[in-house]
Order: C-alpha cells, then sequence, then structure tokens
C-alpha cells in the first residue's frame, strides 16, 4: 500500500481546457501534481486559479497556467505523467450545431489536435479525455474514429466508455464520454477496465435537504434556464417539499462533486454557466484511481520481468 502511495504521489498531470478545475480536484485528491493547465475563459480562470492557487503553488510560482493553448510552445511544457483534457464539447453536442472538427468559432473544433500534438511532443505515460455522449455517433462515428485513428497512431493504446454521472454516487444524468489510453501498450498485453458503477446513495433529496420529486436531477446545462417546471425543456426546476425550487450554485457544486466552499463566481448565472461546462468530480477519480491501479500493475510486471533476467530478488 506504501509502495503504491508513493507511485501515486510522484505522478504529475496536465490540465487541458481546465475549466474550473474538475479533473484538478480529482486527481489532487488521489495525489497527484499538476504541472501545467490552460484555461482561456475568463471567468473561469479566476475560478480555477482561486480554488488552486494556495495547493499547486508550482503551477503559479512557474507561471504554467496558459491562457492561449495555441500560442503555448508544445516543447516548453514541463514534464509529466498524464495528459487530462475535457476538449470543448459544442462543436460535438445535441445542443449545437454538430459541426465537429468544420466548428471554427474560437477555433473550438480544432481543439482536439492540440491534445494531439502535445501527445506527439511530450509522449506522457497516459491520457484521460472527456466529451460529450453523441462524440461516438457525431457524423455517423466518423468522426469518432477520426479521434481513435490519430491517437492510435500515436503510439497509445485506446479506451472508452460513455459514464453517468450518477453511476459514481453524483444524482445527475450527466452522460459522457471518457476516453483512456496508455503509451507503448502492446495488444497482448492486460486491457484496462473502466470502473464498475456504485450504489447511489445521494439523492437530490440530499442536494435539497427536502423532499425531492426525483432521485437522480436533471444534466447541468449552458443555458435555457427558467423554463417552468411544466415545461420540457426544463432542467433547473424541482418539487421541493411540494413546493418549486430552482438549482442554484450551491447545489450544483454538490452535483458535480465539489466541495461546498469551492469558489465560481459573484454571479449566479455565471456560477451556473461554469458549473455547466465542468466535469463530474466523482466520474473522475474512479477512473483516475483504476488507471492509476492498471499502471502501477503494469510497472510490477516490468520490473519482475527485469528482475528475473537480472537475477535480481525483488
Amino acid at each position: 500500500m506504501k509502495s503504491f502511495k508513493r507511485f501515486i504521489n510522484n505522478l504529475t498531470f496536465i490540465d487541458l481546457f481546465a475549466g474550473i478545475g474538475g479533473f484538478h480536484y480529482a486527481l489532487h485528491k488521489l495525489g497527484l501534481k499538476c504541472v501545467f493547465a490552460s484555461e482561456i475563459n475568463k471567468d473561469a480562470r479566476i475560478s480555477y486559479e482561486t480554488n488552486f492557487k494556495q495547493i499547486s503553488l508550482e503551477l503559479f510560482k512557474k507561471n504554467n497556467f496558459n491562457e492561449d493553448i495555441f500560442k503555448q510552445k508544445k516543447q516548453q511544457i514541463p514534464n509529466f505523467d498524464i495528459c487530462c483534457a475535457g476538449f470543448p464539447c459544442q462543436p460535438f453536442s445535441q445542443i449545437g450545431k454538430k459541426r465537429g472538427f468544420k466548428e471554427n468559432f474560437e477555433g473550438r473544433g480544432n481543439l482536439f489536435f492540440q491534445i494531439v500534438e502535445i501527445l506527439k511532443v511530450k509522449k506522457p505515460r497516459a491520457f484521460l479525455l472527456e466529451n460529450v455522449q453523441h462524440l461516438v455517433n457525431h457524423n455517423n462515428g466518423e468522426t469518432f474514429k477520426i479521434i481513435k485513428e490519430t491517437i492510435k497512431k500515436l503510439n497509445y493504446s485506446f479506451y472508452y466508455k460513455v459514464i453517468r454521472a450518477s453511476d459514481f454516487n453524483l444524482p445527475q444524468h450527466r452522460p459522457r464520454t471518457f476516453m483512456v489510453g496508455f503509451y507503448n501498450e502492446k495488444d497482448n498485453d492486460k486491457q484496462f477496465q473502466f470502473p464498475k458503477p456504485i450504489k447511489l446513495k445521494k439523492k437530490m433529496s440530499d442536494i435539497f435537504k427536502g423532499k425531492c420529486n426525483k432521485e437522480i436531477g436533471f444534466t447541468l446545462r449552458l443555458g435555457g434556464a427558467g423554463s417552468g417546471i411544466k415545461d420540457r425543456r426544463n432542467w433547473d426546476r424541482y418539487l421541493v417539499n411540494g413546493r418549486e425550487k430552482q438549482i442554484l450554485p450551491e447545489h450544483g457544486l454538490s452535483m458535480q462533486g465539489f466541495p461546498s466552499n469551492y469558489f465560481l463566481s459573484n454571479s449566479k448565472r455565471t456560477s451556473m454557466k461554469l458549473l455547466g461546462n465542468s466535469v463530474a468530480v466523482n466520474v473522475v477519480k474512479y477512473i483516475a484511481l483504476e488507471m492509476l491501479e492498471y499502471m502501477y500493475d503494469k510497472k510490477k510486471y516490468i520490473l519482475k520481468k527485469n528482475s528475473k533476467q537480472l537475477n535480481l530478488n525483488l
């Protein structure tokens, strides 16, 4: 157990398109250190720095909180072990125009290839990516095929699974496509398995601290708030103790797996938008832990294999 903890504590990661820091918060809790992050949105940057400037001193002291990833020289990114990225989902989502890689607004559709360039240059041990559920079927599967083949050409394995926040004790549907891969992994190696869902204990009644009409909440979104509880587009209003109640930032934080003191924004509207753009912390944490155990087991196997060749007793 101690050796596994030491293994984790020696690992580093980068946080691309970081938002308010869902990946960072999850991996920091596991014991990893963030050495580089990138986020262009002003409100998200303020939230990110406020929450992490005291616990990720190296990140900010060394000026490794990038704003525009297109302007970042990839060779100058510090060496790291795991690349985390929730690359912008608007080009692939149902609520967007589904333009995929043809999306040119702020280069969002092309941001995936910034990840590719970083993987190509830095060659980290692994990656953990997140996007909308519908990425898998976008453009009749062609978009996802390009993503998979592009990454595999860089000598990475590629695993994916659609996972809901409610699969890991967060009362919110929020289905998302998670992608995982490991560098220089052989086809005959032991195959990575995503973590199995756990029983949902936290319900919407726990979120509101009152009897709610739903056990699992709607997916937090970027727009369309205030449609009304009877509107089919409603996602932010519930019946609590028989009365209509609207989701507030403090509810959203809990639904996404953040602590209650996590700073978002002084604006309620901005806070809800930031939460809608974030990842579900619990899901990231469980996947990352499975990745770490997988990487640790492979390392032990290599050590044992080498020790036999060298007649060492490890």
